[in-house]
């Protein structure tokens, strides 16, 4: 299986090292692991992860809560994503849910992150929440390049546009959760070929760890239900996932 998005970065403050946390997650099958960044100050740290591990690749970007103290600039972001080290741009997108930053720049700094994504050819990770018609209606004025529609939690209509754009639906441990009824109906009508899994660890523990720190071996446990979901075998969702991901990102080869 693949984690493709882990802030493993934010994993080191916990009672585990990143060995050992690796390690654990290989024993149970997760074997590579995209982690994804939110803010520059943290970029040298993932580039340097992803270096010392051969199984980690990174994602750079700047999240949409932190525009406004951390907004890049066009030239600062591609030179930052433009490394081996790194193979996606994000995570980047609109969140109107919290007011920590203000809608237009979050525009402007989406548009810059799809237009370095679509410069070097690198997926986008996306981050949406409360905002899918303006992510939809910027990925089509932008022509964007292929993306992730990060920790997916809307309706089949909104993954249906997003898959029509070419964006892959990432499922979380959100599907496992008690209320999470309408997300798993979504979950059964996306096509498999369409899907990505992940933990979003520390955040996000999937049932039954809820509310306790999230690890990259956990993603076993979204794999386990979306198999429920459609009525397939887990190795079957772990193939054809970790299949996605390869197909979108030249990764692991």
């Amino acid at each position: 299986m693949i984690d493709s998005h882990c802030h493993l970065n934010c994993l080191e403050d916990v009672n585990r090292s990143l060995d050992m946390i690796i390690a654990q997650a290989h024993d149970v099958g997760v074997t590579h692991i995209l982690c994804p960044g939110i803010d520059p100050p943290h970029f040298a740290q993932i580039i340097d992860i992803a270096k010392q591990y051969s199984q980690v690749k990174a994602g750079l970007g700047v999240h949409p809560n932190d525009v406004s103290t951390h907004a890049i600039t066009e030239a600062a972001l591609y030179e930052w994503v433009d490394r081996p080290e790194v193979i996606a741009v994000g995570e980047t997108g609109l969140d109107y849910y919290r007011d920590s930053s203000d809608p237009v720049l979050q525009a402007e700094q989406f548009r810059i992150h799809i237009r370095v994504a679509k410069a070097l050819k690198k997926p986008l990770i996306i981050h949406a929440r409360a905002a899918h018609m303006d992510i939809l209606k910027i990925l089509r004025e932008e022509a964007a390049g292929p993306a992730i529609m990060h920790c997916f939690t809307e309706t089949l209509e909104i993954a249906e546009a997003a898959i029509d754009l070419g964006c892959l639906i990432s499922f979380s441990g959100i599907i496992t959760f008690k209320n999470a009824e309408d997300l798993r109906r979504v979950a059964k009508q996306v096509p498999l070929e369409s899907i990505l899994i992940e933990t979003d660890a520390p955040y996000l523990a999937p049932m039954p760890f809820r509310g306790k720190p999230n690890f990259p071996e956990y993603v076993v446990y979204v794999a386990e239900k979306l198999a429920e979901i459609k009525e397939i075998s887990v190795e079957q969702v772990a193939q054809e996932t970790s299949a996605n991901f390869k197909r979108l990102f030249g990764w692991p080869v």
